[in-house]
C-alpha cells in the first residue's frame, strides 16, 4: 500500500492517529496527533515511544505494555490505556493499535488511534479520577468504551468506591455532554414517591399535590439519568421503569397525556443484582436493559499502589499544607479501607485535625487504622487458623466500636467514613445493635 494512500486514511480520522512501521517509526501522522504532543514529529525518523513518553525505547522495555506487542502477537487490534506527555502535561490516553495487511497478506506496519481521557489522571487532579494502578486502568478502558456509546451502563461495586464521579466521567465524556445529568437516589422512595419523581405529576394527581410538577424524565431531555442504588427500586416500580425504558415513553401521574423520552441511562449499586434476580427481587428484564454493558470499581484493597497518591489528592483538595510522612504513607497502604476512597478521605481529614505539626505521623491518625495494621503484621505465617478474613476483620471492628462509642449512630457512621444507611446494613448483618 502506497505510504500517501496511507496517509489519506490517517487524514480522515478526527482522532490523533499515526502509522507506524514494525520498528515503532512514524511514517504518516494527522494534525490532531500533531497538535497533542510539543514536539516536532519527523516522518521516518521519530518513533512513537519518543514522542508520546518521551522514552528511548519501546514501552515493553520500560515496563509497561506495549500495544504494538500485543498486536504482534495476536495478529488483531490490541488495547491500553498509558499515560502521555502531551501539550496539556501527562494525560491519560486509551490506545488502539490496528495491524495493516496488504492486498497479499503482507504485514505494512500498524494504525495507532488515541482517546484522550480528559476525566483522569496520575497526578492530584481537581474533579478528575485519580489513579494509576492496573485495576484503574482496566476500569479507565471500559468507561472510554462505554462513554462513546449509548449503551446503558451499571457501574457496581462497594459503597465509596465512586460512583457518582464515574457516571459524570461518563456523561462529560459522550455527545450528550452538554445536556443535563441528573440524579436520583433510589434508597427510600416509596412507590409513589418514586413515580411522581420520575414522571412527575398534575395538579390534584394525588393529597399534597397542590401544584403540577415537572418529572425528572423531562428534566434530563437529551441528557443522562443516573440512578444511584438501582436495586432499592420497589418491584412495583421496577415494572414502570422497564416500560419506560422499552417504549422510551411515559405518563405523568394524574395525566392521560403520553410524553416522549429522550437520555442515555445509567445505574449504580453496591448489591449483587443477579442475586437480587435469583431471589425473585429484582426483574430479569430490567436487569437486561440496565446492564447493556457492566463496569466493576475496584475497591480501594485492590487498588494498593493508588493509595499514596489519593491521600495526598485528598490533602491538596482539602487545601491543606500539612503533609503526609512516610511511616504513615506505610500504615496507609497496609490498611484495608472497608469504606473505600470516602474512607480514606475521612480518615486524612481527622489526620489533618489531630496533627499538631505540619508533617502528619502515624499517632495522628484515627486508632484503628493503626491498630488493624498491627494485627495484620502479627498474623502468623506457619497457619491459615491465625488468618482472618476481611469479612472477620470489618465485624470484630465494628463490634469493638459499637461497644465503646459513646455517639449516636450517625456520628458513627460519619466517623467510619460510611453512609448511615450502610453502617445500619452491615449492623443488622452482623446481628449488632447500633448504638
Amino acid at each position: 500500500m502506497n505510504i500517501s494512500i496511507i496517509q489519506g486514511m490517517i487524514d480522515a480520522i478526527d482522532k490523533p492517529a499515526i502509522f507506524i512501521n514494525q520498528d515503532y517509526v512514524i511514517e504518516a501522522v494527522n494534525k490532531p496527533y500533531r497538535d497533542t504532543y510539543p514536539v516536532t514529529i519527523k516522518l521516518g525518523f521519530s518513533t512513537c515511544y519518543q514522542v508520546s513518553h518521551r522514552n528511548s525505547k519501546p514501552c515493553d522495555l520500560c515496563g509497561e505494555n506495549c500495544p504494538m506487542e500485543q498486536a504482534k502477537e495476536t495478529g488483531k487490534t490490541a488495547s491500553v490505556v498509558h499515560v502521555h506527555a502531551t501539550n496539556e502535561g501527562q494525560n491519560y490516553c486509551d490506545i488502539r493499535m490496528k495491524p495493516i495487511i496488504d492486498g497479499e497478506g503482507e504485514l505494512l506496519g500498524y494504525l495507532e488511534i488515541l482517546d484522550k481521557l480528559a476525566y483522569a489522571s496520575n497526578t492530584s487532579s481537581e474533579g478528575k479520577m485519580v489513579g494509576e494502578s492496573d485495576a484503574f486502568k482496566a476500569m479507565l478502558s471500559k468507561i472510554n468504551r462505554a462513554a462513546n456509546s449509548n449503551i446503558s451502563v451499571l457501574l457496581h461495586g462497594e459503597t465509596g468506591t465512586g460512583k457518582e464521579l464515574v457516571s459524570h466521567a461518563l456523561h462529560s465524556s459522550s455527545h450528550r455532554a452538554e445536556k443535563p445529568f441528573v440524579v436520583i437516589e433510589c434508597t427510600g422512595l416509596t412507590d409513589a414517591l418514586f413515580e411522581s419523581e420520575l414522571f412527575g405529576h398534575e395538579k390534584g394527581a394525588f393529597t399534597g399535590a397542590v401544584n403540577k410538577k415537572k418529572g425528572l424524565i423531562e428534566t434530563v431531555e437529551g441528557g443522562t439519568l443516573f440512578l444511584d442504588e438501582v436495586g432499592d427500586i420497589p418491584l412495583a416500580m421496577q415494572v414502570k421503569l422497564l416500560r419506560l425504558l422499552e417504549t422510551q415513553t411515559y405518563r405523568p401521574v394524574g395525566s392521560i397525556a403520553i410524553k416522549k423520552a429522550n437520555f442515555r441511562l445509567i445505574c449504580a449499586s453496591h448489591k449483587d443484582l443477579l442475586e437480587l434476580v435469583n431471589a425473585g427481587k429484582f426483574r430479569h428484564d430490567l436487569y437486561y436493559r440496565i446492564a447493556g454493558l457492566s463496569i466493576h470499581l475496584p475497591p480501594l484493597r485492590e487498588r494498593n499502589n493508588d493509595i499514596v497518591l489519593l491521600a495526598k489528592h485528598i490533602l491538596n483538595t482539602l487545601g491543606s499544607d500539612k503533609t503526609l510522612s512516610q511511616p504513615t504513607l506505610a500504615a496507609l497502604k497496609k490498611y484495608t479501607f472497608p469504606g473505600n476512597i470516602r474512607e480514606l478521605r475521612n480518615i486524612v481529614e481527622q489526620a489533618i485535625l489531630m496533627a499538631d505539626d505540619r508533617i502528619i505521623e502515624p499517632s495522628d491518625l484515627p486508632e484503628y487504622v493503626c491498630a488493624s495494621t498491627q494485627q495484620t503484621a502479627h498474623l502468623s505465617p506457619q497457619g491459615e487458623k491465625d488468618i482472618m478474613t476481611l469479612a472477620e476483620v470489618e465485624a470484630h471492628y465494628l463490634k469493638d466500636k459499637v461497644d465503646v462509642y459513646t455517639g449516636n449512630t450517625e456520628d458513627l457512621a460519619d466517623a467510619l467514613g460510611i453512609s448511615v444507611r450502610t453502617l445500619y446494613r452491615k449492623l443488622q448483618a452482623l446481628k449488632i445493635n447500633a448504638p
